[in-house]
């Protein structure tokens, strides 16, 4: 197996607004509608919560209704969101919290950057998931950010 970085850096460049691209990190409308077509729900203030409600065919699989979970550390929309992130099944769940910083950048022409940050020390098993590096379990946030963008720029989602 490839060394997980224990810290993972994506970058993708959307062509929409900061509060759009805001709007489909946090609003659940959204987020039901990209990557792994899960409810997130947040408590935007500091402390607040942050779950990631799996879609009923993936509970039908095996998993828990809340898939992740973790607790908002910043929040100032439509700019940055911090939060820490815990999956809550398999032997995943032991790994415990990491932390994903999302940075909105407005850039020209109607185009803003669009950076997470997902801090994973003392989490390979999550690291390996969200790399895309774990057969059958998806493409991690690479899959998760092309389909947001597909989602932003067409109206569409990517199949899958």
């Amino acid at each position: 197996m490839t060394e997980t970085k224990t810290t993972q850096v994506y970058q993708v460049f959307i062509r929409a607004t900061p509060q759009a691209i805001w709007d489909a990190i946090t609003k659940p409308e959204w987020t039901q509608r990209y990557g792994y077509r899960s409810i997130a729900e947040f408590d935007l203030r500091p402390g607040g919560a942050y779950r990631g409600k799996a879609t009923p065919e993936f509970q039908a699989m095996g998993m828990p209704e809340v898939v992740v979970e973790g607790e908002v550390i910043e929040a100032d929309p439509p700019r940055k969101l911090v939060h820490t992130w815990s999956f809550q099944w398999d032997e995943i769940k032991d790994e415990g919290p990491t932390r994903v910083t999302f940075d909105i950048a407005e850039g020209e022409a109607g185009v803003c950057k669009l950076t997470v940050t997902h801090e994973l020390e003392n989490a390979p098993l999550t690291a390996a998931q969200l790399a895309g590096e774990i057969e059958g379990a998806g493409g991690g946030w690479p899959f998760v950010l092309s389909d947001l963008k597909t989602l932003l720029e067409t109206g569409e989602s990517l199949p899958g």
